[in-house]
């Protein structure tokens, strides 16, 4: 590795893949100086999703505002910085855009190391903040809004996925589930509150596997059986009980989650587990994998809910375990919306 081992490093990081733009200072990949994030939701939720045309203008409004705020809180100036890192993917082409083109102009202006950052990376990187003692390897799950993947992580930056959705990931069958039941959008942290009144054994929704790979994952069954077992109400005129249908769809949702998970963790041979992405941030599924991993042994790593969500302090902590290994960009890196991992 390139850093001595008392280098002080100071990433600013920047993170604009979808409808946060977001901008943070974190020291040696662990500590973090500041967390600054606006976000769009009250912007988007009456389109019951993510605008991207509205999500990049909003960017570029903010950004500046939002990394010399970043700045500020941390009571570092810029030419303190050790160097930038920034999400280049995946994401929404034209957001992505925005905080890469503020890296650029930020590193060619300082003379300091520029950084690309993978998205997915940086989620699974958000572990390492408030966990000094996690080290590689590990088995993450990774479950957002556009990505269900389990990944077996070799070393900081270093990645095998062995399962991914093989179409709805579970942040978007939360959200389409969440609108067929008229909650509207976001739609996790709704069904999320919504659970908590229903009964989760109410209806017997499906729980998909995938013969081919038995990590992977398929939600679409199941989003499909949500919306006819609606359907199949609505045409009886029967009522239905939002509570109960939210909480009987995060329960398969969960029960499939934690299986795969845990049959990855035991069949790689690891006592560590994390999990990561927006819908890490889902009480139930946090409390369903506590269970769990105490029942077999199993350390389990879970980020604070600030850290699960978009946020620029896990592409700090990312950013810096590149920038160690001396990874480096030059003013061509571009947008990447659907960049790989690994």
């Amino acid at each position: 590795m390139e850093q001595q081992d008392n280098e002080e490093v100071l990433i600013l990081a920047i993170e604009s893949s979808c409808d946060e733009t977001a901008a943070s200072v974190v020291k040696n990949g662990r500590e973090v100086l500041s967390n600054v994030i606006f976000t769009q939701i009250d912007l988007h939720v009456r389109y019951g999703g993510v605008v991207p045309e509205i999500a990049s203008r909003k960017h570029i409004e903010k950004i500046n505002q939002v990394i010399e705020e970043a700045l500020e809180q941390a009571g570092v100036a810029l030419e303190e910085i050790t160097a930038i890192a920034v999400t280049y993917g995946p994401g929404l082409v034209g957001a992505l855009l925005v905080g890469v083109s503020a890296a650029k102009a930020i590193s060619f202006a300082t003379g300091k190391p520029l950084i690309g950052v993978h998205h997915i990376s940086g989620h699974i990187s958000a572990n390492y903040i408030e966990y000094p003692e996690l080290e590689p390897p590990f088995v993450c799950l990774v479950a957002s809004g556009g990505h269900s993947h389990l990944v077996t992580v070799r070393d900081y930056g270093e990645y095998d996925i062995i399962g991914r959705t093989r179409d709805d990931a579970a942040g978007e069958a939360f959200d389409k589930v969440a609108r067929a039941i008229g909650l509207g959008y976001p739609g996790g942290p709704k069904i999320d509150k919504l659970s908590r009144e229903g009964n989760p054994d109410a209806i017997s929704f499906p729980r998909a596997k995938v013969a081919e790979n038995e990590y992977d994952f398929s939600f679409s069954g199941l989003k499909s059986a949500v919306l006819n077992y609606l359907n199949a109400c609505r045409m009886k005129g029967e009522k239905i009980c939002q509570a109960d249908v939210a909480a009987s769809f995060q329960k398969a949702v969960i029960d499939v989650l934690v299986a795969h998970s845990l049959h990855a963790v035991k069949e790689y041979g690891v006592d560590k587990f994390a999990i990561a992405g927006g819908v890490a941030s889902n009480s139930s599924l946090r409390s369903a994998f506590a269970q769990e991993c105490g029942k077999c042994g199993i350390r389990f790593f879970h980020p604070s809910p600030v850290y699960c969500t978009d946020n620029a302090a896990m592409i700090g902590a990312a950013g810096y375990y590149e920038y160690r290994k001396g990874v480096r960009h030059g003013y061509d890196l571009n947008a990447v919306p659907n960049l790989k991992l690994g």
